[in-house]
């Protein structure tokens, strides 16, 4: 396939020129008189590169290079200005372009600066098929990694999905337990039906019915209009219920029965609506616990979690935070992407994250605001470059740049398990007998946090 060149000139017999030059190079060239017919050409069509002048009745030659970059940023531009427009040459390569040649010019030495230009877009669009690759190599279904413990995740998720079973995913704050719902769906026999997600913490207790099951005009003050809800809208794909664990009892039982019998009726309506979908759960709760309290019904816990996924903590997974860290840099910068230095990144693969990917990605957006193009030691948290988290003392300190409290608690839990495993040699029953918990709790809580291998 032909290299494409767009030529924007409102002279006749510079475009004539360019035209006929870059013809008999094997270039395919279109031309344009001014910037608006320009813009026209590059909606329908792709172009490796513009030659475009800088000055231009109507739109700019400048303002056509914004748009450029606005809309297609991996097209290359060459500005063409006269000895005059030295500071508008200076704005151009501010805004992206990838070089200026003064008029009048020779033949050899435009050509010379297209053939780099063109050189530069080529590689700059195989490192970003490369990116892409690479991601896929290192990741499933926009999930990054691949430690032994997330390949153990992918192969779980691709096992799961075929099915209709309902899938409880647990695990800490932060660590991608509605990623791992969408790869899911992304793999189900459902994936073309909507993927439909609630946190169901964040909805007040007095509508969330309405918001899972719809409601009936006139149901209550405020239903002007007959609503769908969330089962409504997943039809035929899968509902998502995060936070499960903060679902209300009354909400519970019904959301049990919707399961059980895959019907459902809206709030204030008598007639019945089928259920074709698959409920997806995840929370970061010990639901044992919550049973154990009358917090959560137990039968509902039985039919959510036929097949139970733990998302790892990110302190167990360490291999991958490079991966991660050159993903949030692509992410926040895709035209640049920062870099990281080794002592940055000794420091990130030394903490221990109690916010898990969510502080992570935090943490390169700070650094970024700080220093666009490398991640230095110096734009890290102080939490970080010390090598922990910020931890509770006999002083309760809340640092500048905040922090996650559940975390926190996380692994002040972890810090006593520890401790009672000790006293007790090991022996699970009595380190749960001395921390107060049943002993299907404390083995809930320890594979929670990872901490169940080798322990007896």
């Amino acid at each position: 396939m032909k290299t494409r060149i767009l030529i924007v000139d409102d002279e006749l017999s510079m475009r004539e020129f360019l035209a006929i030059l870059l013809e008999r190079e094997g270039y395919g060239v279109v031309v344009a008189s001014n910037a608006e017919e320009a813009l026209r050409q590059i909606d329908g069509s792709l172009f490796d590169l513009v030659i475009s002048d800088v000055q231009m009745p109507g739109l700019s030659g400048i303002e056509l290079l914004a748009r450029i970059k606005q809309t297609t940023p991996d097209t290359a531009v060459l500005m063409v200005t006269a000895f005059t427009a030295a500071e508008q040459a200076v704005e151009a390569m501010k805004l992206g372009a990838y070089d200026y040649i003064s008029k009048p010019f020779k033949n050899e030495e435009i050509k010379i600066l297209i053939s780099k230009a063109l050189e530069k877009q080529g590689l700059k669009r195989e490192n970003t098929i490369l990116r892409q690759e690479a991601a896929q190599r290192d990741g499933f279904c926009g999930i990054i990694g691949k430690s032994a413990r997330m390949r153990e995740l992918f192969d779980m998720i691709q096992k799961v999905a075929p099915s209709q079973s309902s899938v409880l995913i647990q695990g800490e704050s932060g660590t991608g337990k509605e990623l791992a719902a969408r790869a899911i769906h992304a793999c189900s026999p459902r994936k073309a039906k909507p993927f439909v997600a609630v946190n169901c913490g964040a909805i007040p207790e007095s509508l969330i019915e309405s918001e899972l099951f719809g409601h009936k005009k006139g149901a209550f003050t405020g239903a002007v209009a007959d609503r769908p809800g969330l089962f409504e809208q997943a039809e035929g794909g899968t509902l998502f219920l995060d936070e499960i664990g903060e679902l209300p009892l009354l909400l519970q039982t019904k959301l049990l029965r919707v399961l059980q019998e895959r019907e459902f009726r809206r709030v204030g309506d008598a007639k019945v609506f089928k259920a074709d979908v698959r409920v997806l759960t995840a929370s970061n709760r010990d639901l044992d616990e919550d049973i154990r309290t009358g917090a959560f019904r137990e039968d509902l816990y039985y039919r959510i979690n036929v097949v139970q996924i733990v998302m790892p903590p990110l302190r167990e997974r360490i291999e991958d935070i490079p991966l991660l860290v050159e993903h949030f840099c692509r992410k926040l910068h895709p035209d640049a992407p920062a870099t990281v230095s080794p002592g940055a990144l000794k420091a990130l693969m030394n903490y221990s994250f109690p916010g898990n990917i969510r502080e992570l990605e935090n943490i390169v957006e700070r650094s970024l605001i700080l220093d666009s193009e490398i991640i230095a030691e110096g734009s890290l948290p102080k939490q970080v470059t010390a090598g922990r988290a910020p931890c509770l003392g006999t002083e309760i300190v809340i640092p500048d740049e905040g922090m996650f409290l559940e975390p926190l608690l996380e692994n002040l839990e972890r810090q006593y398990l520890l401790k009672a495993l000790e006293k007790t040699g090991g022996a699970k029953k009595k380190a749960a007998e001395l921390l107060g918990m049943t002993f299907r709790s404390f083995r809930y809580r320890l594979a929670k946090l990872g901490m169940d291998s080798g322990v007896e």
